[in-house]
């Protein structure tokens, strides 16, 4: 299976078909005519005049999926066999499990690994505590911690049904930096529950994750775990998010000779996502960040940080350099307001603020979606680094690097490089590494 458009529905179809010229290309049109895409075509079976294939079908949503299957089965020839929501089939039982590289086969093995071995490596941890890094997989744990309040586009559906985002969040962390990453639901939107919930369990692990906890709940709880822990906390949504947008930018500067730091910046929608790129990109040195927000309280957040408030959506198009849009509204951004030589990053999923076709046609320079910035280019290695380095936060200086070395991975023409090119991972972690002893972020 192979995912490749983000903002579609996935379903594989089984077909019987003759083994004829013209026959799979009767299906193929029937598929782009209503909208669709191939994704993998695998022979299954082959028969003395027929051939059974699996047909990776993505869709806009399930009603143009079944106008697709019902056109399908209407063709001579061909006959629908099975019809499979690999998405689900996939996520049956779960996607994550605990695995250990020890094998048991006997008594001994037995007493090494446990009783009345184990206790010798507890008496040493109590003596030293540091020890625990060598000796436990403590460094090598990252809780990822949700309440459900903020999942992907779906918005407060609790812990429980955003629990499927946690145990992929784990296994990009897993294949990607080789580290654990522990899902922990939180039933409560308090943040002071949430900061005492984790607090509690922090000895467990190297590193906190918050992930989808809805603004302005979400910058309260991560400043205050913070200040309190001695290890790297970071809100994805947030810094994640910010860094391959910054990556973005960086190759966006490069493709269009414009100097970003001089640049003046328009950042649509506040909340979690807006505000980590506002801190990110002043910290690079970009001065000029202008925003705006139907929420008081996050504009408010946002002029207290350094940035300028202005009176509406329109106004803010019409007068800056650069647009970022993380407003969660698709079609916001009117054609008749985007002005000439303009950069776009409309990243709202699966729609975004204005589709990037339409930007350049209306004028811009260079204009992109949201499909391509994807925050799971940067946790990855900003978390491995981090460990690494035994850092106790993950400062402005790290999120640069990670920055600044994820753009240099992009192919020409591209803004952030393949999100499962394992030497990017390793090369981020590496350049965080290096920027936490560098900026002194280290224990």
């Amino acid at each position: 299976m192979r995912i490749e458009y983000s903002d579609k529905i996935i379903c594989t179809v089984r077909i019987k078909i003759f083994d004829k010229p013209g026959f799979l290309g009767k299906v193929a049109t029937i598929v782009g005519d209503y909208g669709g895409m191939f994704g993998e075509i695998k022979t299954v079976h082959i028969g003395k005049d027929y051939k059974i294939r699996d047909l990776d079908i993505y869709t806009d949503d399930e009603k143009k999926f079944a106008e697709i299957v019902s056109a399908i089965d209407a063709l001579d020839g061909i006959e629908i066999l099975e019809i499979k929501d690999v998405v689900m089939e996939v996520h049956e039982g779960g996607k994550i499990e605990v695995s250990t590289p020890i094998e048991i086969e006997t008594m001994d093995d037995l007493s090494i690994v446990y009783t009345p071995g184990v206790a010798s490596v507890c008496r040493k941890i109590f003596e030293d505590r540091s020890l625990a890094d060598r000796y436990t997989t403590i460094k090598k744990n990252v809780a990822i911690v949700t309440n459900g309040t903020a999942i992907l586009g779906l918005g407060d559906i609790g812990p429980v049904a955003g629990m499927p985002v946690m145990e992929g969040k784990s296994l990009l962390l897993r294949i990607l930096a080789g580290l654990n990453g522990i899902p922990i639901l939180i039933d409560s939107k308090d943040p002071k529950v949430i900061v005492d919930t984790i607090k509690n369990i922090s000895p467990t692990f190297g590193a906190i994750k918050l992930e989808d906890i809805k603004a302005p709940e979400c910058f309260e709880i991560e400043k205050e775990l913070d200040e309190i822990l001695d290890i790297p906390v970071m809100h994805d949504d947030q810094h994640g998010t910010a860094v391959v947008v910054l990556a973005a930018l960086i190759n966006i500067g490069k493709y269009t000779f414009k100097n970003i730091r001089k640049s003046s910046v328009g950042i649509l929608g506040l909340g979690a996502a807006g505000s980590g790129i506002q801190k990110l990109l002043m910290a690079y040195g970009i001065d000029k960040i202008y925003g705006f927000d139907i929420n008081e309280e996050m504009v408010k957040r946002f002029v207290q940080r350094g940035g300028f408030e202005t009176e509406s959506v329109e106004s803010l198009v019409k007068s800056v350099d650069i647009i970022i849009a993380t407003t969660g509204c698709p079609g916001l951004i009117k054609k008749e307001w985007v002005k000439n030589g303009q950069i776009i990053l409309a990243l709202t999923n699966p729609d975004p603020e204005i589709k990037p076709e339409d930007a350049i046609a209306a004028g811009a320079l260079f204009a992109a979606d949201g499909k391509s910035v994807n925050n799971a280019l940067a946790f990855p290695g900003i978390f491995k680094g981090a460990l690494a380095a035994n850092a106790y936060t993950i400062n402005d200086a790290m999120k640069i690097a990670a920055s600044e070395t994820i753009a240099k991975f992009a192919m020409e023409g591209d803004l952030v490089p393949n999100i499962l090119n394992k030497q990017v991972h390793e090369s981020v972690a590496l350049a965080v590494e290096n920027a936490a002893y560098k900026s002194k972020a280290v224990k």
